[in-house]
């Protein structure tokens, strides 16, 4: 109960709001707000309180009624909370402050005082506590693991881009013990969730013999009525290759997922405000942070038990089942042409093959460690690291020519030939991108970009684009390619278009328009027909 005499107190004599009163006394400031407002409306009580009045007096002088006894004030017209909880279990989207204003309506077509929506919502909360049941679940040591992604999202720059990458929290908890394992993610699709999911038990030191998840793409397809779940292929077969069960949550329905809702919670309002205020630049560096935290959470004692995680952990993993001798590896496969760079591109970034290959099909298996590039006839020609940023070049230096004599082939003469027929800036321009990066090889592709500029836009607009972006100090293929478009609708003239238009049909063959017209072409279709009938009946 509220101290009534305090309120009164602070109110009238100190004249605090309702806000510094439940501040000060540490209760809910509607609490507070809701009996002045009650203490205004009653009639058999005003401030000076009479001596000896005590809050048990106040509270049944003001609300009418003894506090403790649980009678309600039937003047009140009370709602039908089992057709209320009927509808709200059964009816898609359906919300309390509906429900209300549909009982408030009632009540005032039929003139009877109906209840506010803050009371209303607390007496069909009381009501359910009565009358529904919820499942409670009870962790038993080494039985199963949960898993799902945080709602907190962290950023990291790229080194090499400076493009701002979004880091995902993938989080894993053993609920007998409390033992959390967590690990960012820059990408969530199917074989990083897999990795995730194997750190995790490698983590725990052992296998559950239930995985309980959440309905992401990457572990369920459907999941309509929790009976007969589809599992994602991939995530079935990760289940298989360890010995464990999938079991996916219901839809929407958190309580069957508790403990990994509970971890997460405690993750988010606790280490990572620390983690959201660090700068990071690389996944290694972020992951290193997050483990480090974790390990504290971990051997941090619990508040309303003895011990901590680590010695549950230590307990529980005793029950668990042992690790598979090898992790189940999710293999991406994929078929490409090595282009004339000797590089192929895959999962947005480039993998160089040896020049043998050059313009021939290779195919790649990828895990989320390494890329490995096969001939057609499935002999390994070469394995790389997996890339970790978009857009990185990954180039064994053995694999490239040791010069380039055919010009047929991509070439830094090729590519400044090419500029020299546009002009002396764009010559520039081509120089400083061959020089961009380690490899020459690595810049082609971009060099072409540049060159081909010309079958959309006149040479002086492509040379004028190249002479700002040398200006500009920001020569890149990327830069030019958003700031040609604005160039040429300031500067392309009608004459210039034209001329671009001869140069391009050169050497075309002009049909006339009749040329195209359907009863020509009808006409047309009819005399080879019937010179095909006269021929074959020779």
């Amino acid at each position: 109960m509220l101290d009534y005499k305090e309120i009164l107190v602070k109110k009238y004599v100190l004249h605090m709001s309702g806000r510094e009163i439940a501040e000060t006394l540490g209760c809910s400031k509607s609490g507070v707000n809701d009996f002045l407002t009650e203490f205004n409306r009653c009639s058999q009580l005003s401030y000076p309180l009479p001596d000896g009045i005590t809050n048990y007096g106040i509270y049944q002088r003001v609300y009418g009624k003894t506090p403790g006894i649980g009678e309600r004030n039937t003047s009140y017209e009370l709602p039908d909370f089992v057709a209320i909880n009927h509808q709200m279990q059964t009816r898609h989207n359906m919300t309390l402050i509906y429900q209300w204003n549909r009982y408030m309506m009632q009540c005032t077509a039929s003139e009877l005082k109906y209840y506010s929506y803050r009371q209303f919502c607390s007496r069909y909360t009381e009501w359910c506590k009565d009358n529904m049941t919820d499942a409670h679940f009870n962790a038993v040591i080494g039985q199963n693991m949960e898993v799902d992604f945080a709602g907190k999202t962290f950023v990291m720059v790229s080194p090499l881009t400076g493009e701002v990458i979004p880091i995902v929290v993938f989080v894993a908890i053993l609920p007998y013990s409390q033992y959390i394992y967590a690990e960012g993610m820059v990408s969530t699709k199917e074989p990083q969730w897999i990795q995730a999911n194997n750190n995790a038990v490698s983590y725990f030191e052992g296998i559950p013999p239930i995985v309980i998840c959440d309905n992401c793409k990457q572990a369920v397809m459907t999941n309509a009525d929790w009976i007969a779940p589809e599992l994602n292929k991939d995530y079935a077969e990760w289940a298989e290759h360890n010995g464990t069960v999938i079991l996916p949550a219901k839809v929407r329905k958190p309580k069957y997922k508790s403990s990994v809702e509970n971890a997460v919670g405690i993750l988010e309002k606790g280490f990572f405000h620390v983690l959201e205020e660090r700068p990071y630049f690389s996944l290694h560096d972020f992951n290193t942070d997050l483990w480090e935290e974790l390990g504290k959470l971990n051997h941090a004692p619990f508040k309303k038990k003895e011990h901590n995680r680590a010695y549950y952990w230590e307990e529980e993993k005793l029950e668990l089942l042992p690790l598979p001798a090898t992790h189940y590896e999710y293999m991406e496969r994929r078929e490409a042409t090595v282009a004339g760079d000797c590089h192929v591109r895959f999962d947005n970034a480039y993998y160089s093959v040896d020049q043998a290959f050059k313009h021939k099909k290779v195919s790649l298996k990828a895990t989320t460690d390494t890329v490995k590039i096969y001939s057609k006839n499935g002999d390994l020609i070469c394995e790389h690291p997996r890339a970790l940023h978009k857009g990185e070049w990954v180039t064994d230096a053995s694999h490239l020519p040791k010069s380039y004599n055919n010009y047929s082939d991509w070439s830094a003469e090729y590519f400044i030939r090419k500029a020299m027929t546009i002009g002396p800036h764009t010559v520039s321009v081509i120089r400083a991108i061959l020089a961009s990066r380690k490899y020459e090889v690595q810049t082609y592709r971009c060099c072409l970009g540049v060159i081909q500029f010309v079958k959309k836009y006149s040479k002086p607009i492509v040379e004028l684009a190249c002479q700002q972006a040398l200006e500009q100090h920001h020569v890149t293929y990327t830069h030019l390619k958003t700031m040609i478009p604005c160039i040429a609708e300031k500067w392309e003239t009608p004459a210039m278009k034209s001329q671009m238009n001869e140069e391009r049909n050169k050497g075309g063959f002009i049909m006339e328009a009749s040329s195209m017209d359907v009863g020509n072409l009808l006409s047309k279709s009819q005399q080879l027909a019937t010179l095909g009938k006269k021929v074959r009946n020779k």
